[in-house]
């Protein structure tokens, strides 16, 4: 079971801010726009990109893995694959996509709400679950992007 320490670490977060909690935004940038700020990319790329899987927005994995092995900016490299890391462990909604929703938060991240706890938190309480049930299957912390 991974610490607090160690979530931090992976999520980038610099430090544990325990007052604060992830919320929505009211007039938050478009799913279009916040790809464009974390991958420093044309929106006509980004755009090109992005498809609609039900009721979710998503980019796909392949096209973000192919970003970071040849985007020349080391940070956006780091910035596009912890947002890999969220959308493909943390809260895997569509297999082998990135969803709206996961960058959401991501875009948040900056403003320095810590998720680490609740992501922490979340995911006991789902491992737990899967062991109480006898299921092996976890489900990741999808169900904190809906609230």
């Amino acid at each position: 079971m991974p610490t607090v320490w160690e979530y931090t670490a992976l999520l980038r977060c610099p430090r544990i801010q325990a007052d604060k909690a992830y919320s929505r935004v009211v007039n938050a940038l478009t799913f279009v726009k916040k790809l464009m700020n974390i991958k420093g990319m044309s929106e006509q790329w980004v755009a090109a990109r992005i498809k609609q899987k039900g009721e979710s927005k998503c980019i796909p994995w392949k096209n973000l893995r192919d970003l970071i092995l040849a985007h020349p900016d080391t940070k956006k490299k780091v910035d596009v694959f912890v947002l890999s890391i969220y959308g493909l462990i943390i809260f895997p909604k569509v297999l082998g996509h990135i969803d709206e929703a996961v960058s959401d938060l991501f875009d948040r991240l900056d403003g320095r709400v810590t998720p680490v706890l609740v992501i922490l938190a979340e995911t006991f309480r789902s491992l737990n679950a899967c062991r109480r049930t006898g299921e092996r299957r976890f489900i990741g912390c999808v169900q904190l992007l809906l609230a």
